[in-house]
């Protein structure tokens, strides 16, 4: 093994160790020294892996955001799947992504309240962090309806409606704490079907 996959796997148990702290004490009362103690080392050694607490909170984001985007990018190029069915399948999947990673999601609505109470704005942050996953669900609706398979819409809206599903799904998660969103893959598919239903006065295709 590289040096360098030996570093990103320690940085991954690091990583596993690092929420268990987060998730028990919250993250404002989560410090380096805490996360150095569950992980067994000195905080110098952690400071081999990662800057600060945030920066572990980060990297954490940033694992789920790459693994979402990575199961999409499968979706996007899956052939056999028409338009409507790749948008129901890459919200399924990041359904299923959510649930796996629930002790982070625990950890994002501390940290965004947190941001609140401090007097910043906690949807700037989660903007900027979702900013691709948005773009490639606006894509989706765009290739959708390119070839047909989705009736004309603004497409803003629709990827507007398409993201409520995933910010309804990690509040149930986050703050409901609900094992399981099983139950809005089927209202997803009905709603996302919805869009290749010609209304009266579009256009043929």
């Amino acid at each position: 093994m590289s040096v360098a996959a030996k570093h990103e796997k320690r940085r991954r148990e690091v990583l596993t160790r690092a929420l268990d702290v987060f998730v028990e004490e919250g993250f404002e009362n989560t410090t380096f020294q805490k996360i150095a103690d569950r992980c067994g080392i000195t905080r110098t050694t952690l400071y081999i892996h990662f800057k600060n607490k945030k920066d572990v909170f980060n990297y954490s984001i940033k694992l789920l955001l790459d693994k979402v985007e990575e199961d999409i990018r499968v979706i996007q190029l899956d052939g056999s799947l028409d338009g409507v069915e790749k948008i129901v399948a890459v919200l399924t999947a990041v359904f299923a992504l959510l649930e796996e990673n629930r002790r982070l999601l625990s950890v994002v609505l501390d940290y965004l309240l947190l941001l609140s109470r401090n007097g910043s704005d906690p949807g700037a942050r989660v903007r900027r962090r979702t900013i691709r996953l948005r773009h490639i669900l606006a894509s989706l609706v765009i290739a959708g309806i390119k070839s047909g398979e989705i009736r004309p819409v603004s497409v803003k809206t629709a990827g507007n409606f398409l993201y409520g599903f995933i910010e309804a799904a990690i509040y149930r998660i986050a703050v409901l704490r609900q094992e399981s969103v099983g139950d809005m893959r089927e209202t997803v598919a009905v709603a996302v079907r919805r869009f290749a239903e010609r209304e009266p006065g579009d256009a043929a295709g």
